[in-house]
């Protein structure tokens, strides 16, 4: 008999409330993303725990955990390994060696301080679970997971992420900056002796179960026509798309955007104890999904207008299904 789903959500969810504190949202999200086989990508102002968090997640499941931290003198080579040459008593021989890429939970720790051809360098491994270097492609240990953080884009010393490299999130996550109480109890946890850490209560096999799991979930039409309109609404030109969409945005979303609704509204559904998507499953993640998948003009910039107020302006304009 298969693993409960619920079971070890709360499980899980529990142990990482004892290292991180509030951000319930946020990890929801992050670990929606866990579950679907998907990666995220985590945005906020350094000092509000993105990092601890990945590190508190790698810590609760028992896999090959690596952090790479991403600077503007990081080359692709430094993400994805290089081929050496080795001498011993046979003489001379080339050796692939293995670079930090090469692990189940991957940090990519503000990936926007490296320049957009290190970026670049976890494309293929993203896609495709697989690096190829020195003539040789070698498939990554599953589950792989790239978490990644990055700073505001309009903070000094960032490179914005191609638009290639976004699409490959499967959500986008904003981090917050907590709030009087929550600063706190932030202040109480780890300004003492003991500082808090997660304990392993997964494995790497039972979050591959329910990886499987959630693939299972049954989606019926209408959560699935749902989330179509969802995403075609996003396309300039659009005959179902809210007015401000023509004059702000400049490209909608792609099929990923819609892949990725269905997939995080099967792990909402799966938490919740059933076995079918409904269309509130799918609209519950339209922010996280579609917002780093849309690019606004720079009319809507200077007014004012976020990708997030125009997804929501969708959510209110396009009709759920019945």
């Amino acid at each position: 008999m298969g693993r409960d789903f619920t079971q070890d959500w709360n499980t899980l969810r529990t142990e990482l409330a004892r290292v991180i504190v509030g951000q319930d949202e946020v990890v929801e999200q992050t670990l929606t993303c866990l579950f679907a086989g998907g990666h995220a990508l985590l945005e906020g102002v350094p000092g509000l725990g993105k990092t601890l968090l990945v590190r508190s997640i790698a810590q609760a499941i028992d896999v090959h955990f690596s952090r790479i931290q991403f600077t503007p003198d990081l080359m692709p080579a430094d993400v994805t390994g290089t081929t050496i040459v080795e001498e011993d008593k046979d003489g001379r021989r080339f050796v692939f060696r293995k670079g930090p890429i090469f692990a189940q939970i991957v940090l990519a720790d503000e990936i926007n301080r490296a320049t957009p051809k290190t970026q670049s360098a976890l494309l293929e491994a993203m896609q495709e679970r697989s690096v190829t270097a020195g003539g040789e492609t070698r498939m990554l240990e599953p589950p792989f997971l790239v978490l990644a953080t990055q700073n505001p884009i309009e903070q000094e010393g960032t490179y914005p992420l191609p638009e290639a490299q976004l699409d490959r999130f499967l959500l986008k996550v904003i981090v917050p900056a907590p709030d009087a109480a929550t600063l706190a109890s932030i202040l109480d946890l780890t300004t003492g002796v003991d500082l808090p850490e997660a304990s392993t209560v997964l494995t790497a096999d039972d979050v591959l179960e329910h990886q499987a799991a959630v693939r299972s979930v049954e989606v019926p039409a209408s959560a699935r026509d749902d989330a179509v309109r969802l995403v075609m609404a996003t396309r300039p030109g659009e005959s179902g798309a809210p007015p401000r969409i023509d004059r702000y945005l400049r490209f909608g979303a792609s099929p990923r955007a819609a892949q990725a609704l269905i997939l995080a509204a099967k792990v909402l559904a799966l938490r919740e104890g059933r076995s079918i998507v409904d269309s509130s499953d799918v609209r519950a993640f339209l922010l996280p999904a579609l917002r780093h998948r849309i690019a606004t003009t720079y009319e809507a910039q200077a007014d004012g207008v976020t990708t997030d107020t125009l997804l929501q302006d969708i959510i209110e304009t396009v009709p759920a299904s019945c």
